[in-house]
């Protein structure tokens, strides 16, 4: 819930009791559309190399590339890809808001947004408890200069419209609307817990954090 109001703009003061009201309601309709999913598989690094700025995996044809993912992953021998989503159930919530109600639809989006991140947070957390090691926090598709179009090949990868019913548009992005491919790194060392900042962020100059003095956290 606090994400969500931060994403909503709700930083430094707390809405009043009928808009919170209102927010509940949403909750309550977002919660029971979710039908929240994830699939992953993990691979053992082959090489990484700096020159190139990418690594390779063993039995798989994907190569991460990209300066910050390969930094990212400098530090370990296994990689997890992961894809979740929230189900097109939330979709179809969205969608009715957007006709009815547009105040409920912004309030929705944003309870999505956070509820989506809680969902790989907690897929994460379960991929880790069956692993040994230790891992690093979780890279998307579009941070720093990881391609966005990466998320295609991960789909396919993954198989994520049989496995999760989640599919890669034409200009890259995830449907349903609250689904996120993210890479991990998995190594037999402690991994320093490193975040990407904001001037390697491709969304710096819109940023609506940014613009409120704010970070999000990444």
């Amino acid at each position: 819930m606090d994400e969500a109001l931060r994403y909503m703009g709700f930083s430094d003061k707390k809405p009043d009791d009928t808009f919170m009201d209102m927010v509940y309601e949403v909750e309550k309709e977002l919660l029971l559309a979710c039908k929240p999913k994830y699939t992953y598989k993990i691979f053992d690094v082959k090489d990484i190399s700096f020159e190139k700025n990418e690594v390779s995996l063993k039995n798989c044809n994907l190569v991460l590339k990209g300066k910050d993912i390969t930094n990212h992953l400098k530090d370990c021998n296994k990689v997890a890809i992961m894809a979740c989503t929230a189900s097109a159930e939330v979709d179809r919530l969205m969608r009715i808001y957007k006709v009815c109600d547009m105040t409920k639809a912004v309030v929705c989006d944003s309870m999505a947004s956070a509820l989506a991140e809680q969902i790989c947070d907690e897929a994460q957390k379960e991929i880790t408890e069956k692993i040994n090691g230790y891992t690093t926090w979780r890279f998307s598709c579009g941070y720093g200069d990881f391609p966005l179009e990466t998320q295609k090949e991960i789909s396919s990868l993954l198989d994520t419209p049989k496995t999760i019913g989640a599919t890669v548009t034409e200009s890259y992005l995830m449907t349903p609307l609250k689904s996120v491919t993210a890479v991990f790194g998995i190594s037999d060392k402690p991994v320093p817990k490193k975040r990407m900042g904001c001037e390697s962020c491709n969304m710096r100059e819109n940023c609506k954090f940014r613009k409120r003095g704010e970070r999000c956290e990444f």
